[in-house]
């Protein structure tokens, strides 16, 4: 039987459990492992501080040491620096990669939105300068008691994690560039396991092109959670459409960029796009927006 490792959050173990059942159907029986990370215990501190891949680092861990056959995260949260005996094995078909505003009553100017990522600080900024942006934290269903308690007029979250844990409430689509990898159900695991070929069969060839693109581009471009950047790519027919953004911290100014590259070249083609950003503005912001963390 697989050990497949997780987080023990709600949305963690929905997650977990769609693989476990997706397995089950090929023949292939598994259990979940719960694993706390560091990333959980930062309840009441911004994302960054935990620092890049605080979801992942204990069960890449527990991984190595044999304790565990495989991992499902979202894969917006794993790094793109991994350990080499571990990869990523399969994506499942990606769900909404879009953000949205989430809310019980009519917004009025000056409401107070509640979110923790950087990159939505900058873009509700952009978009939305009417409104008061708060820094929140913990799970989805933390959240959402703040936001009933009416401690914040409106919330962003990923529309793929509400779609998932079944939440009805009013939302708002936003116009936002998203993270990379957002929507993206990954499945890490050594060659070694046994049933490794087995995984592998649920990987989505079409979510797998657009992730790689996604990673290869923030990959490129750097500064990782402390660098407001969306990400965006869909394949369509013969090639992959793609758009990227780096904004300022405040949200004032922006670099964005969109174009078509080929999925046969993708990723030289993918490096090629970020290093254009980077020449237009890019890298001037997200130097400032390094610089500006670390002093922090």
């Amino acid at each position: 039987m697989l050990r497949i490792g997780t987080r023990g959050s709600k949305l963690a173990l929905i997650q977990a459990e769609i693989v476990k059942s997706v397995l089950a159907k090929n023949g292939v029986e598994s259990e979940l492992v719960i694993v706390t990370t560091s990333g959980d215990s930062f309840t009441d501190k911004p994302f960054r501080e935990a620092g890049i891949g605080a979801f992942v680092r204990e069960i890449d861990d527990r991984m190595l040491a044999g304790d565990i056959d495989m991992a499902v995260h979202s894969m917006k949260d794993v790094p793109t620096k991994r350990p080499r005996e571990i990869g990523v094995c399969a994506v499942l078909p990606r769900a909404s990669p879009y953000d949205v505003l989430i809310f019980e009553r009519p917004l009025r100017d000056g409401a107070v939105i509640g979110t923790s990522s950087l990159r939505r600080h900058a873009q509700l900024a952009r978009y939305f300068p009417q409104y008061v942006r708060r820094q929140i934290r913990g799970n989805v269903d933390t959240r959402m008691r703040k936001l009933r308690a009416s401690e914040f007029s409106a919330i962003v979250l990923a529309e793929a994690g509400l779609e998932r844990l079944g939440v009805r409430i009013n939302q708002k689509r936003l116009p936002f560039v998203p993270s990379p990898n957002q929507g993206i159900i990954a499945i890490m695991a050594s060659e070694e396991i046994r049933e490794y070929e087995a995984v592998c069969a649920l990987n989505d060839r079409a979510t797998l092109v657009e992730a790689m693109v996604e990673r290869i581009i923030m990959e490129t471009l750097g500064g990782g959670c402390l660098v407001p950047l969306g990400v965006f790519a869909q394949l369509q027919g013969d090639s992959v459409s793609v758009s990227a953004e780096v904004l300022s911290l405040d949200g004032q100014r922006t670099v964005r960029l969109a174009d078509h590259i080929s999925i046969e070249n993708y990723d030289h083609d993918s490096r090629t796009f970020a290093l254009r950003i980077k020449e237009n503005g890019g890298e001037a912001l997200i130097a400032e927006a390094i610089a500006t963390g670390f002093s922090a």
